[in-house]
Order: C-alpha cells, then sequence, then structure tokens
C-alpha cells in the first residue's frame, strides 16, 4: 500500500487514448505468446473450477474477461449442486484429520502457504491485474496481504486459547476452552480476489477449520490458481485437499451455502443487496455469518490540515483502484474556508494520474472491472448534475479500448442528496462543504454504510472526540491518513449496513471458534 502512495505522489502526465478494437472469442489471451505466463500458475485454456482433494465441475463454462480490453482470457467449469454436495461432505471428512492436528502444526502448514505464495507473488498479481483490472503494484500487493496474513497467522497459531478464570466453588477449575467450529464457508467479491480469501482462511485453518470458497465468477482463474497452490502444500504434506477447496459458481452455490446447516460460518463479501439476503438466510437456520458489504466512506478536512497531507491522500483515497476499494472515500468534506483552495489543487492532481493498460508499471489507474461498472458511472453522473452538483474534472468515458472512465469530481451537492448517499462503486469523489465540527460529524455518521472514515486536523482534542463515542461511527477511524488501506494486524470491518463483521488480525479469531465455559 505505502509503495501504491509513494506512485501516486509522483503522478506521471496521462497517455494519449486509442480506439477500442472488437474482442475476439475465437483467440483467448491464454492462447498468445505474451501471456504464456498464465501457464506457471497452472491455468490452461478450460479450467476445473472444483477442488475437493481432486479437480472436476459438471457445471456452465465461464469464459472470464480482461478489464483493460474486453478481450476473452481463459474459461472456467463451474460447478453444479452435485458438486457442491459431493465438496461439502469431503471438506467436513477432511475437518476430521484437520482438527486433530496440534495447532502450531496447522500453523507450520500455512507458513508453508505463505512461502509457495510468495515464490509465485509476481506471476499471480500479473494475474489479478489481468482478470480485475487493478494495476500490477496493487496485485502483487494483494497476493503479499495474504502472505503477510499467513504470517500473522503462524504467530497467532501459538497463542489463541482461553483465561483460567478464578472459581467461587472450592476445589474447582473455571476455563474457557476454544474449539474450531468446524466448516467455514467464504464468499468473496472481484475487487480483491486473493486478499479477503487469505484474510479468513489463514486464520480459520491455524483455528482448525475446514474452507470452502466461491469467489467471484468474474475472477475464476484467480480463485482456481490460489487453490492449485494451496492444493500442492497440502498433497505435499499428505493432508486432504478437501481442508481447502474451492467452487466456483454462481447465485445457486451462494444460496446453498448460506443455507446448509452444515456450514457451521460463512463470511461474505459483497453487495448490501445480497449481503441482507445471505444474512436472512444464514439466521434463519440460526447459523454463524460475518457479513462485509457495501461501503460509503468518508474524508473529512478541517481548515487546519496540512494541505500537503491531504492532496495525496484525498487523490489515493478516491482513484486508487479505479475507486473500486472497500475502503475507497466517496465523500470528501471541507471546510469552507479552504473548499475552494482544495478543489483548485486536487483537480490539478487528477489531472496528472497516469491512466493505461494495468500491468504497466507506469499506469497508476486502471479500468473499471465490467462494461456494467461503466453504466453505472455515467448513471451516477447524470444523478449527481440533475440533483444540482457541478462536474469539476471527469464525467465520460475515455476512449480506449476496455472499461476506462474518467476519475471524477463533483462539487455543490448538499450532504443528503439522495446520489450522495449512493454507492456507486466507482471514481467519483463528491465534495462539500462544512461550517463546524458537530454538524459535519452528524453527516459523517448519517450515512447506512460505516466502514472507514478520516480526519485531517492538528487539533489533538478535535482528534480525541473523533475516536470518542460521539465521533466517527465507523469501523475503521483513520486520523491524517486516507481510508483506503488496512493492515493486517487489526480487525478489518465496519458497522451498520456494512455488516458488523471482522476479519483478518486482533481478536477476529475468536470468530472462528467457539467458546466452552
Amino acid at each position: 500500500m505505502l509503495g501504491l502512495r509513494r506512485a501516486f505522489a509522483a503522478l506521471l502526465p496521462l497517455p494519449r487514448a486509442g480506439s477500442p478494437p472488437a474482442a475476439a472469442m475465437s483467440t483467448l489471451l491464454i492462447s498468445q505468446e505474451r501471456y504464456a505466463w498464465l501457464r506457471e500458475l497452472g491455468l490452461q485454456e478450460e479450467n476445473p473450477g472444483v477442488y475437493n482433494g481432486r479437480w472436476g465441475g459438471r457445471g456452465q463454462v465461464v469464459t472470464t474477461y480482461c478489464p483493460a480490453n474486453n478481450e476473452p482470457i481463459a474459461s472456467v467449469r463451474q460447478g453444479n449442486l452435485e458438486d457442491y454436495e459431493e465438496t461439502v461432505k469431503k471438506a467436513k471428512e477432511a475437518w476430521k484429520v484437520w482438527a486433530d492436528i496440534p495447532a502450531p502444526k496447522r500453523g507450520e502448514i500455512v507458513r508453508q502457504i505463505g512461502d509457495a505464495l510468495r515464490q509465485k507473488i509476481k506471476v499471480l498479481g500479473s494475474l489479478v491485474s489481468l482478470e480485475m483490472g487493478k494495476i500490477f503494484v496493487e496485485g502483487v500487493g494483494e497476493v503479499q496481504e495474504y502472505v503477510d496474513v499467513c504470517d500473522y497467522a503462524v504467530g497467532l497459531s501459538r497463542m489463541i486459547g482461553g483465561p483460567i478464570l478464578p472459581s467461587e466453588r472450592p476445589g474447582h477449575a473455571l476455563i474457557e476452552q476454544w474449539n474450531p467450529v468446524g466448516l467455514v464457508g467464504v464468499i468473496t467479491a472481484f475487487n480483491f480476489p486473493v486478499a479477503v480469501y487469505g484474510w479468513n482462511s489463514a486464520i480459520a485453518m491455524i483455528c482448525g477449520n475446514a474452507c470452502l470458497w466461491k469467489g467471484a465468477p468474474t475472477t475464476s482463474l484467480v480463485s482456481v490458481a490460489v487453490t492449485k497452490i494451496i492444493a500442492k502444500v497440502l498433497e505435499d504434506n499428505k493432508l486432504p485437499g478437501a481442508i481447502c477447496s474451492l467452487v466456483c459458481g454462481g447465485a445457486d452455490i451462494g444460496t446453498a451455502m448460506a443455507r446448509d446447516e452444515r456450514m457451521d460460518l460463512l463470511s461474505f463479501t459483497g453487495s448490501t443487496k445480497v449481503g441482507k439476503q445471505v444474512a436472512l438466510m444464514v439466521q434463519e437456520r440460526f447459523g454463524e455469518c460475518m457479513v462485509t458489504c457495501l461501503w460509503f466512506n468518508f474524508v473529512l478536512v478541517f481548515e487546519d490540515a496540512d494541505l500537503n497531507l491531504v492532496i495525496p491522500s484525498a487523490l489515493f483515497a478516491s482513484v486508487g483502484t479505479a475507486g473500486q476499494r472497500c475502503t475507497t472515500a466517496r465523500r470528501l468534506f471541507l471546510h469552507e474556508s479552504i473548499h475552494d483552495e482544495v478543489v483548485t489543487k486536487l483537480a490539478k492532481a487528477y489531472a496528472q494520474v497516469r491512466i493505461g493498460d494495468p500491468w504497466d508499471p507506469d499506469t497508476l489507474y486502471g479500468p473499471l472491472h465490467t462494461k456494467e461498472a461503466v453504466k453505472m458511472f455515467l448513471d451516477a453522473v447524470e444523478q449527481a448534475k440533475q440533483q444540482g452538483g457541478s462536474v469539476v474534472c471527469g464525467g465520460k468515458v475515455i476512449s480506449r479500448p476496455g472499461n476506462y472512465v474518467e476519475p471524477t469530481i463533483v462539487t455543490g451537492l448538499p450532504h443528503n442528496a439522495p446520489i450522495v448517499h449512493t454507492e456507486t462503486f466507482a471514481p467519483i469523489l463528491y465534495v462539500l462543504k462544512f461550517k463546524e465540527e458537530e454538524e459535519v460529524f452528524a453527516w459523517n455518521n448519517e450515512v447506512k454504510q460505516g466502514l472507514s472514515s478520516s480526519i485531517f486536523t492538528k487539533d489533538l482534542g478535535r482528534i480525541f472526540r473523533w475516536l470518542g463515542p460521539k465521533g466517527s461511527d465507523c469501523g475503521i477511524v483513520n486520523v491524517n491518513i486516507p481510508t483506503s488501506g488496512a493492515e493486517i494486524g487489526g480487525a478489518f470491518g465496519g458497522e451498520k449496513h456494512t455488516g458488523g463483521g471482522r476479519e483478518s488480525g486482533s481478536d477476529s479469531w475468536k470468530l472462528y471458534m467457539r467458546r466452552s465455559t
């Protein structure tokens, strides 16, 4: 993440745009010499999308496309409900073996998975860039997050446990015993197709759980490639491959996971609409669920802020990953005394962002993930105009192959404009004015989501009010740094409609275990 911030601070000029050629289904990218490196990950023209100790799949064949040119990369044969049923049974059997292995020994396996990912970090990062659309440095950085959380989990495997408590009865002991929940289902989104699974699986594994993964259909090749790396480690250690199972598929597989009582914990990352449906299905069976849904993040800049920090931070937070991070800044509230100055400087910084192919090391800003995302971007810009907003910069589709749009700044809207409260998941930053601390703290908290928020100020009293009970109600609260990015050692997640779940560090491991007193 720090490397990416430095890249944004370096700000290179825009390249000239090209004209879009038609994508030919007859020529998969994996068949071209330029993309021969994909085979280093064990990928081929058609790939089985189910793994439970052996590879298979009897469902629909789905082709994934490169967002930078909309050309087909390769295809994956998804799993059907029969594949899912078979995989759950094998995962449950594999858990019986895995749960009996001492936690530090489980940590050793996770360490080996981290080392295997290290060996493939650049080629796997390139695949993330090719299939998801984020720039190369971010693709590599995402794999690095999985590596880092593996390292974290190794240490954690020697530390998890409960206290011995004073008993009020003579001659008695009162202890907390923590045991694995069993089978953990992980449903991940397209924007972080490696890291989110890593946060869940590494911690779940050292806790003694088996995992069943359903990634986003549009990043199925990443799911297959990551699972191949994990599978080899398990096979080399003569462990059941179904400890880390994979079922690529659509809504039918996700629904089956949500309704399945054999799924002891379900972790879901995605839209609020789908997340609500998943949570209700899991709750209906009194199951355990961690939900991380749509995010609507906020940057608040007071008149005493250091603008040398504000401009690169706001830029990084709003246009990184083309506005498709879960922690992307959507609203930038500026004190009225500095509003015009900051908008002018930020617009100049936007104009210098280097747009290009995600795998070009000079590129700072790549495409949106799908054509549908481009349409949502255009619709949001039009709604902002209709509601009284002014487009300071951007607002258009870029005339070049792929799903490229201009990073956009909109001013002049009130804090409660409908579009300002609507998550578009695109690089649109709504810049708004405020006068007083109390009102802007309230405006931060008035949206339904609550993942990440940032304040820029030198006032220590204000900082502690921001961190306190009447300050930000988000799960991640920042001071003088951007909203985007998170450290694996802390618990990641948000409040309200963001879902309330926590993943990765701190005491998030407790969610993957059950407590006996």
